[in-house]
């Protein structure tokens, strides 16, 4: 700028007129007192401007503070907790513009007074705002009031809005420098002329009215609310530092001021519906996620009154004043006539403006919530795989219905069912599998039965149903019992699994009530109890519940606890019972047999605990302990010069289906240092035919390893002769069952003939099983019956006892050759 003046000093110096220099003076004066005129004009105008604008809006950000603040405190306040006062007011007194906060007693004592340390700045804006502290109490009960508990002043300052070197003062600058200028233009321009130096002056005049006729239209666009167009600033220009300040303060009020604008991309981005209403209910503003919502456009909604969103019958008990102060659930309707729930959340918009005054209503869609709750509430009482009553909801029902009973005289039937060993099917074909077929038989249950019959899930494979409306002075176990035959009968139909068609058979107790019990717990126990005796009679059948069934209910939960500390206790023993070879008398081999001693009860029969240890999955810990002990046994023996032959172990399904069993065997077998192929495994036909494929490759591992194999309890299963040849079997136990009358029977002793011969046929050792009269071992030994075992050679014995019977026998003489001198000599004794 100073360059400016020297080069202007310079071409126009050494002016000889002094009436022009005068002239020129004159108009020069004229001129700069017109541009000091209108920049006086214009700073005024920006700063007015700039303060008309801020002051409304700062005063309405403080009462917003000063609301916000009060409704923080007001618990603390009421439970007068001054530590929770402060914590509360802490995230406002973190605020810049905050400069003040008190909180007065209604007695007039100051609760909290806080106030900024930091000098206010020149120029600032400054306003204070009050609002009552107040909380809701019930006066009257069922009536909730506001009641003031104190008053809460907020203090705010606002930066200058321009700075400390005012508008006014930095045009006047540049007016008194261009003043000078134009002094000595005009003796320079004297020498030349007065029209010259006019002419100059007025070109000068209008180079500094271009710049200020552009910061006049920025300041208007200030003064109407547009911040976002910047000033634009040249260095070279005179006035580049009055522009330069005005881009500052407009910077400053961009920062400070939220515009229409920005609200509106606020309320916009918010996915829950926004309503701005008036006092009385009228939309004035509602943002997209309302549209969307609603299918409404927003010009549609605007001017409707809040109540038009809502469903009709929502209407009628919608208070507007109530609504603007809670939380609620609401239906409202859109455009297409859906009905959509929605969470209403209202609250008041306090101002002194009336204009600001309104209500903003914030509506969300709980469409996914409601249906998650009724979801839940159907799971609650209904078996999500079968789609019929679970255990809570069949006794809910069925506690109304033994109620209607009693009042009526009438009685009630429950039948208990439960699958027969339903776990084979889990273990065999996977529990994708077996949940299918539970489909499959609610599904028949329930077409089996009267259409008002309730049918339900229990537990797993148990389920229950009950017939109401029986009459009391009926004996009704007669059509009872045909419903039950019935249900076995729809349960033995095949179910079709993966291409394989699998029976089932299932066991149904029936309790009556009020006969057998009058609440929904005992009658349920009872029918339970009723349904594990059938269980224990070999399942597929039912029975009616008696009293003394209770007592064998309590017994096996008594035995399945005490069984699982059965091996900590060290309650488990074995026996052996010799293998003996029918043609000599010698002892060829023992089967080892698990025995538990519980005390105070004496030995439990394998027939009672076995089944207990397979539902439990105690069977997996019992068959290693037991193998461990027969190993231990085996050597000790061997040790002391018996020779107890080969060792046979019975193998459960469930130890077949374990994937570490054969690693096992072979890590006990390593650890006592024996020979597998001392030790013969004896599994059942149905442990075989459960899964051929699977049993056959587990099976050719075991026998690989030098372990011998055979079929217990041969005969009583389904295997057929094609079946047999493809395992590694060396050896075939015919069943006692055939055994025992195969002396009176002439079927059995068919029988026990046939399988002799196919054993033989088929290169096996055949072992009868149960001989206990000298009569079987001679009808035995007469049909080339090489080995037996049995009472008849004597109870089950210790390790020790074995090898005392192996040591008998001096002379070369075997144990039982007396029982073959008894039997007579007159049987065949072909190989």
């Amino acid at each position: 700028m100073y360059v400016t003046a020297a080069s202007f000093k310079f071409r126009y110096a050494g002016g000889t007129f002094l009436v022009v220099l005068l002239a020129a003076g004159a108009i020069a004066g004229l001129l700069l007192a017109r541009h000091a005129a209108d920049t006086g004009s214009l700073s005024t105008l920006a700063e007015h401007a700039a303060r008309e604008r801020i002051d409304p809006e700062l005063g309405a950000r403080a009462r917003s503070i000063a609301a916000h603040a009060a409704d923080s405190i007001a618990g603390a306040v009421r439970a007068g907790d001054a530590s929770g006062v402060v914590h509360r007011l802490q995230p406002f007194m973190d605020d810049a513009t905050v400069s003040a906060i008190t909180v007065t007693s209604r007695s007039g004592e100051t609760l909290f007074n806080w106030q900024r340390g930091s000098a206010r700045e020149p120029g600032a804006l400054s306003t204070r705002a009050q609002a009552p502290v107040r909380t809701l109490v019930e006066n009257i009960p069922g009536a909730v009031t506001p009641e003031t508990l104190a008053s809460l002043t907020v203090a705010l300052d606002q930066a200058a809005p321009v700075p400390a070197v005012t508008l006014a003062g930095r045009l006047q600058a540049a007016t008194a420098q261009r003043t000078h200028l134009t002094w000595w233009l005009a003796l320079a321009l004297a020498a030349a002329g007065a029209l010259a130096a006019a002419a100059l002056l007025w070109r000068a005049v209008n180079y500094l009215q271009r710049p200020i006729g552009s910061l006049i239209r920025s300041a208007e666009r200030i003064g109407q609310g547009d911040y976002t167009r910047p000033f634009e600033v040249r260095k070279q220009e005179v006035l580049a530092d009055l522009q330069q300040a005005l881009e500052r303060m407009r910077g400053r009020l961009r920062q400070t001021t939220i515009n229409k604008n920005y609200l509106h991309s606020v309320l916009n981005s918010m996915t829950d519906a926004v309503f701005v209403t008036s006092p009385d209910g009228v939309i004035k503003v509602a943002n997209s996620a309302s549209c969307k919502l609603l299918g409404y456009g927003e010009e549609e909604l605007l001017g409707k009154s809040i109540l038009a969103v809502l469903e009709e019958r929502e209407r009628a008990d919608f208070d507007l004043q109530q609504a603007s102060q809670e939380t609620r659930e609401t239906v409202v309707r859109t455009r297409s006539g859906q009905t959509i729930p929605v969470s209403f959340t209202g609250s008041r918009i306090d101002s002194d403006d009336p204009q600001f005054q309104g209500n903003i209503f914030v509506a969300r869609n709980i469409t996914d919530r409601k249906r998650a709750e009724r979801r839940i509430r159907y799971l609650a009482r209904y078996d999500a795989l079968t789609k019929i009553p679970n255990r809570m909801q069949f006794h809910h029902v069925l506690q109304q219905t033994i109620a209607r009973a009693l009042r009526a005289g009438q009685m009630v039937a429950v039948l208990y069912l439960d699958m027969d060993r339903f776990k084979e099917v889990n273990d065999t074909f996977g529990h994708s599998a077996g949940d299918r077929m539970l489909e499959v038989l609610a599904e028949r249950l329930t077409r089996a039965v009267p259409k008002e019959t309730v049918v339900g899930r229990l537990a797993g494979d148990e389920f229950a149903l009950f017939v109401e409306g029986l009459p009391a002075d009926a004996d009704n176990r007669g059509p009872i019992a045909h419903l039950a035959r019935s249900l076995l009968t729809e349960v033995a139909r095949p179910f079709q699994l993966n291409q394989h068609e699998v029976f089932l058979t299932a066991s149904v107790g029936i309790a009556l009530c009020p006969r057998d019990a009058e609440n929904v717990i005992d009658l349920i126990r009872n029918a339970d109890a009723a349904m594990y005796y059938s269980k224990q009679n070999g399942g597929n059948t039912f029975a009616f519940y008696s009293p003394e069934m209770n007592a064998a209910a309590v017994e096996r939960l008594m035995l399945k606890s005490k069984l699982r500390r059965a091996l900590e206790r060290d309650e488990l023993e074995i026996r052996y019972q010799p293998k003996v070879d029918l043609r000599t008398g010698r002892i060829v081999g023992a089967e080892a047999l698990l025995r538990w001693r519980l005390p105070g009860h004496g030995d439990i029969p394998p027939a009672h605990f076995i089944p207990l240890a397979e539902e439990t999955n105690l069977i997996l810990d019992i068959g290693e302990w037991v193998l461990n002990r027969v190993c231990l046994d085996y050597r000790q023996m061997r040790q002391e010069g018996g020779d107890p032959g080969r060792i046979s172990l019975n193998l459960s399904l469930k130890q077949l289906r374990q994937a570490s069993f054969i690693l096992r065997c072979r890590s006990v077998f390593r650890r006592h240092h024996v020979s597998p192929t001392a030790f013969e495994l004896e599994i059942t036909e149905t442990t075989l035919m459960a899964d051929p494929k699977r049993t056959v490759r587990l099976l050719d591992e075991l026998y690989a390893m030098g372990l011998h194999l055979s079929i217990d309890d041969f005969g009583t299963g389904y295997s057929s002769l094609s079946a047999l040849q493809q395992f590694p079997i060396g050896t075939l136990k015919i069943d006692q069952s055939f055994v025992r009358d195969a002396t009176e029977d002439a079927s059995d002793a068919t029988i026990v003939r046939t399988i002799i011969e196919m054993g033989r046929s088929l290169g096996m050792e055949v072992i009868a099983e149960g001989v206990e009269s000298r009569r079987q071992l001679q009808f035995l030994r007469s049909n080339a019956c090489h080995y037996g075992q049995g009472r008849l050679f004597g109870e089950p014995c210790t390790a020790q006892e074995l090898l005392a019977l192996l040591a008998a026998g001096p002379g070369g003489t075997t144990p039982f050759a007396h029982l073959l001198r008894d039997a007579g000599e007159a049987a065949p004794r072909t190989a």
